[in-house]
C-alpha cells in the first residue's frame, strides 16, 4: 500500500475492537508468565485465546513468520521466536501480539519484567513507556510525523539510552504495516502532516546501550549489538484533534499485574 489509508469513524471502531483483544490477549500472558515457563507456551496460549474469540493471529504466517506472537527476551529487540527457552527471574521479556478480527488489524506490544529487576533495566522499562507516552501526545492533527519521532528520541538520549534506528512504527487498520513509516526519531515540524482518519502503531524499541542493532540468520530475529537489554512498548493510536485516541490499553495487563503481586 503506497498512499496512506484514511479511515472512517467506522472503521476506527473495528480496528479499536482488533486493538482489545490483542490487549486482552496480552493481558491472558500476564496471568501465566512466571519463571520456568518456556516462551513457546506463551505463544500457544495466546494463538489459542485470538482463535477462540472468532479472530486470526496476525502475525501467524506474515511474511513466513512462523508464530503468533514475536517474544523477545533481554537483548533481542523484536521479532524473537518462541522457543524452548525458560523464562527466569530477572528476565525482560517483550511480548507485541496482532490479530485479525472483522478484516481490520490491531497490534500492540508490551515488556514483560519477571520478578526482581536490575536497576539499568528498571529504568529501561520506564523510559520506554514515557517514551510511548509522550509520542501518543505528539499524534495529534496538525503535528508532524518527526514531532512524534523527536518526543522518543529526545527523552530516550537524555536518559543515555539507544534508539533503534532500523525498525520503525507505521500504519496500521486495513494491513498490518501501511504507511506512513512512523520512526522512533526524528526533527520537530518535519516530515508528513499528520491527518484525522489516520492510525498508526507508534512503538519505541530502545536499547540500554547502543542503538546500533544485529539481525539473526533466521531472518526475524534483532538484537542490541552490544547485548545489553532492549525494551519494547506498542500501541495503535487513531490521529484526532486535541488528543490522540488510544485504540488498544495496557490497563488490563497492568490489572492481571498488580493482582499477581
Amino acid at each position: 500500500m503506497s498512499k496512506i489509508y484514511y479511515k472512517s469513524l467506522e472503521e476506527i471502531e473495528l480496528i479499536r475492537e482488533s486493538s482489545l483483544l490483542v490487549s486482552r490477549t496480552l493481558a491472558e500472558v500476564a496471568k501465566v508468565i512466571n519463571p520456568g515457563i518456556t516462551t513457546k507456551s506463551l505463544n500457544k496460549l495466546a494463538e489459542t485465546f485470538i482463535q477462540d474469540h472468532g479472530a486470526v493471529p496476525a502475525f501467524l504466517n506474515y511474511n513466513g513468520f512462523p508464530y503468533s506472537l514475536c517474544i523477545s527476551p533481554n537483548e533481542q529487540v523484536v521479532h524473537g521466536f518462541p522457543s524452548d527457552y525458560v523464562i527466569q527471574e530477572g528476565d525482560l521479556i517483550s511480548v507485541d501480539c496482532g490479530v485479525i478480527k472483522n478484516n481490520y488489524f490491531g497490534d500492540s506490544a508490551y515488556t514483560f519484567s519477571i520478578g526482581e529487576i536490575s536497576e539499568e533495566k528498571k529504568k529501561l522499562v520506564e523510559v520506554t513507556q514515557e517514551c510511548l507516552q509522550r509520542a501518543i501526545d505528539k499524534a495529534i492533527v496538525g503535528s508532524r510525523i518527526g514531532d512524534v519521532g523527536f518526543a522518543v528520541q529526545d527523552l530516550a538520549e537524555r536518559n543515555g539510552f539507544g534508539v533503534v534506528r532500523e525498525l520503525v512504527g507505521h500504519g496500521v487498520g486495513v494491513k498490518l504495516h501501511e504507511k506512513p513509516e512512523v520512526p522512533n526519531y526524528g526533527k520537530r515540524g518535519s516530515g508528513i502532516k499528520l491527518e484525522e482518519g489516520m492510525v498508526i502503531a507508534i512503538e519505541p524499541m530502545i536499547n540500554a546501550g547502543t542503538a546500533s542493532v544485529k539481525f539473526w540468520s533466521d531472518g526475524w530475529t534483532v538484537t542490541s549489538k552490544d547485548n545489553r537489554p532492549s525494551a519494547h512498548f506498542e500501541h495503535t493510536v487513531a490521529v484526532k484533534k486535541g488528543r490522540a485516541d488510544v485504540l488498544s490499553t495496557f490497563s488490563l495487563i497492568e490489572e492481571v499485574l498488580i493482582e499477581k503481586k
